[in-house]
């Protein structure tokens, strides 16, 4: 066992995958060849980390995720029990893709709800908040707040993930924000 990382003893490393260091890989999950996973991450049980797929720093990967050649998380992304990934958008088991992939982009600090879907070819833009089952079909902007089947923008969220109100303020953190242009920016105190 490598002391600068943990991996349960029911799950399998192949070789060629990076693995920082702090990381811990729970029951049952499978690094595939290429991988690369950046320093104290956290892979609940029977997550898959395909080929060539990217983790950046801090990422935790909650229970039954696999996450696909094509995809890549920032730092700091969430990605609750079960949600899902897709790197083909016209799947065919007869016309296989020989690893041409279409690209999926999670920017850092965004969260992911449990059983959400992130269609292939999008970008979710930092500190966005995707709703548990929703499911996205297009670029999400950050700190946008998508809900529903397909998600559409129902509000936006604050660095530390509460809901901002009307006045775009946390009330749990007192950062204030503003909108210009449709773009959400600031995050400063009073």
């Amino acid at each position: 066992m490598n002391k600068k990382f943990y991996v349960h003893p029911a799950s399998v490393i192949d070789e060629d995958t990076e693995i920082g260091e702090g990381t811990k890989i729970w029951h049952f999950s499978h690094i595939q060849s290429g991988a690369r996973i950046g320093k104290n991450c956290t892979l609940g049980q029977n997550v898959n980390i395909s080929n060539h797929a990217v983790l950046g720093d801090g990422v935790k990967v909650q229970n039954n995720v696999s996450v696909y050649e094509g995809v890549v998380l920032e730092d700091y992304v969430f990605c609750g029990p079960s949600c899902v990934f897709t790197n083909d958008a016209v799947p065919r088991a007869r016309y296989p893709k020989h690893g041409i992939y279409q690209q999926t982009r999670i920017k850092h600090d965004a969260s992911l709800g449990a059983n959400c879907t992130v269609v292939c070819g999008h970008t979710v833009g930092e500190y966005a908040m995707i709703a548990a089952g929703a499911v996205v079909t297009s670029d999400v902007k950050p700190h946008a707040l998508m809900t529903g089947v397909p998600a559409r923008q129902t509000g936006w969220v604050c660095e530390c993930g509460q809901v901002l109100d009307t006045d775009l303020r946390c009330a749990v953190c007192g950062k204030k924000y503003q909108l210009e242009c449709g773009v959400l920016y600031g995050g400063g105190g009073e």
